[in-house]
């Protein structure tokens, strides 16, 4: 593998001590960014201009946030279903597709919402049970949630679109694979492999997590496991990777602050998900927040949008 332009990390902007944290989301409007911890059934809110902190503590593990219109809070999908965040650390839940049985081995995991505020997420698989990842799509315009991809799956993960929303973007962790779909107006079709991480010389053992988009149209994926994020350029090909040596379970970024040009960075520790919570002891910083500053290099593309409706009418 030619050797990636490289850009190293060396400590997290704030020791937060997630077990599973994913799902950053930076909203402009209020400088704010927000991420969950999903073992823990937090939801944490940073002001980055004054790196304040504070946290909402949920009774359901929250999995994925998605922006609402200015000033009506945020989205989400909590492990059952889709849900609104209401005052107070309440939810409305507004759709819960498992039946009770299926709910006990599986769970909704990352999602992103169209510019029609369509919300779309993945769920992971149970190998004991033999019950597939799918691909959701909840439409708050009419309160349906359909399956639009049975796969089968493994653990689905990061969910985005191109620029011109001609393209929607769609990670299976396990199978260390990123598909395209095209995309027309909420329907998919024409799945294919965009990024085979394994075939491009990334090591066994580390996967593809969670992503964001450039305004370049470059994918930037977390690799669990890696250490890592990797910069994809348009055609799929790796050109840039950011390093963190103190971190080893990387799961997700997006780009924020005044300037869309910090990336900021989520973490796991090392024994979430089954893993040996022995290695914490080399990788210390696993589960604590980064960021990186881009200025000059690269600013945040616009990849997901807001959910735009309360619910259906």
């Amino acid at each position: 593998m030619t050797p990636l332009r490289q850009i190293v990390v060396e400590r997290p902007l704030l020791a937060v001590g997630c077990t599973l944290g994913e799902s950053p989301l930076y909203d402009p409007d209020s400088g704010t960014l927000h991420f969950v911890d999903i073992d823990e059934k937090k939801v944490y809110h940073l002001d980055v201009a004054s790196n304040e902190l504070s946290f909402e503590q949920f009774k359901e593990p929250i999995t994925c946030l998605a922006l609402r219109p200015s000033g009506k809070g945020l989205a989400c999908t909590t492990a059952s279903g889709f849900a609104l965040i209401e005052t107070n650390s309440d939810l409305k839940y507004l759709y819960q597709p498992f039946s009770e049985e299926y709910r006990e081995h599986v769970r909704f995991n990352d999602g992103a919402c169209d510019s029609k505020g369509r919300f779309f997420a993945g769920s992971v698989y149970s190998k004991e049970r033999s019950l597939p990842g799918l691909l959701w799509r909840y439409d708050p315009e009419d309160g349906t949630c359909v399956v639009v991809d049975e796969g089968p799956f493994t653990d689905s993960n990061g969910v985005g679109w191109s620029s011109d929303e001609k393209t929607l973007f769609f990670t299976d962790s396990l199978t260390n694979l990123i598909y395209a779909y095209d995309y027309d107006d909420g329907k998919l079709s024409n799945r294919r492999v965009f990024i085979d991480g394994l075939a491009q010389g990334l090591p066994e053992g580390t996967f593809p997590d969670g992503f964001c988009f450039d305004s370049e149209g470059g994918l930037w994926c977390a690799r669990w496991g890696g250490s890592r994020i990797i910069r994809f350029t348009t055609d799929g090909k790796m050109d840039l990777e950011i390093v963190f040596p103190t971190a080893l379970n990387v799961t997700a970024c997006c780009f924020g602050g005044p300037n869309e040009d910090q990336l900021y960075v989520t973490s796991a520790h090392c024994g979430a998900v089954g893993g040996d919570a022995s290695r914490q002891a080399r990788y210390p910083d696993s589960g604590h927040l980064f960021v990186v500053d881009l200025a000059g290099q690269y600013k945040g593309g616009k990849w997901r949008h807001r959910f735009l409706s309360e619910g259906p009418r």
